[in-house]
């Protein structure tokens, strides 16, 4: 029987990943869809008067969704993307799979529309057009998606602790700010806990299958999953309480992508772009998306949210 070639195994990883990558970004942005709907009916307060008031009324508010059967379904949903995005991640890196997610405002975009029985304008198909273009940029350009690489544990522990810090330090420098900017920083934060999600649940899944149940659950890594995935969704039901759906979802798959291809740099040991055309590519893809995802936010369909639910 002849030998596949490692080039052929390798295109078709990337494929898989791919492919598993989009379904998970469609399944984060439906179950964005309905979170965001049973979420606007317990909207948080602007201008808490002390710096805890914003862990607190996170959890307060987790506490009455999981009474919305609207929420439940979401909450379903959302755990079939993290289990595409698991598929995907096994297949491809975090850096390769991460920035993937941002085709979740492609999906955002039509179902906030669906939900406010507007249609999307002229701004919003350009704002789709460029992230469209950004993605086919990244994955076109040779040396701008990096293959997979080796965990460097030291690395990715040290990762984790600067995402942290980062998050605790977002949050109460959210406090006081407009309803929009406020969303959007809790959304900021969020994406930081997916992207430590996704590197996790890298690590994670091929400890299960390289080392069994047992020596995964006496590692780090598990804990480190549970809990940057538990402040991930408490922080996006924030963000989708005092916001709109495109705008939480486009901070919060701006910032996964990012913050998730600096982990895979860093922590995992995957080559980052070292030539012109790659580092131009890379530039251009970026900016790309980083213009569409500002369309997307200045959208009326941003501005002018859909009245809450009775």
């Amino acid at each position: 029987m002849a030998t596949t070639p490692a080039r052929v195994v390798e295109s078709r990883g990337v494929t898989l990943a791919v492919g598993f990558g989009v379904l998970a970004a469609f399944l984060f942005a439906s179950a964005a869809s309905l979170q965001q709907q049973a979420a606007q009916r317990h909207q948080v307060d602007d201008g808490p008067h002390r710096r805890t008031d914003v862990f607190v009324g996170l959890v307060r508010l987790i506490r009455r969704l999981v009474r919305e059967p609207l929420w439940l379904i979401g909450w379903v949903t959302n755990l079939g993307g993290f289990g595409a995005q698991a598929i995907a991640l096994r297949f491809g890196s975090v850096a390769l799979v991460q920035p993937l997610l941002v085709t979740q405002l492609l999906f955002a975009l039509p179902m906030a529309a669906a939900w406010q029985r507007r249609r999307p304008g002229r701004r919003d198909w350009t704002a789709a057009i460029l992230i469209c273009g950004g993605l086919v940029t990244f994955f076109a350009v040779r040396g701008i998606a990096p293959q997979d690489g080796e965990p460097n544990r030291t690395h990715l522990l040290l990762g984790c602790i600067v995402a942290a810090a980062a998050v605790l330090l977002i949050l109460p420098l959210s406090e006081g700010r407009p309803r929009l900017v406020r969303a959007t920083m809790i959304a900021i934060a969020a994406g930081i806990c997916y992207a430590v999600s996704a590197a996790m649940i890298k690590l994670t899944t091929d400890d299960l299958l390289a080392r069994g149940v047992l020596a995964t659950a006496r590692d780090w890594p598990g804990y480190v999953l549970a809990a940057s995935t538990l402040s991930g969704l408490v922080l996006g039901q924030g963000a989708l309480a005092a916001g709109s759906l495109p705008s939480a979802v486009a901070a919060m798959s701006i910032t996964n992508p990012v913050a998730s291809y600096l982990l895979g740099v860093y922590a995992f040991a995957v080559e980052p772009p070292n030539t012109a055309a790659a580092l131009v590519g890379l530039a251009a893809a970026g900016a790309l998306i980083a213009f569409g995802a500002i369309g997307l936010a200045h959208s009326p369909l941003v501005r002018t949210p859909r009245a809450v639910l009775s």
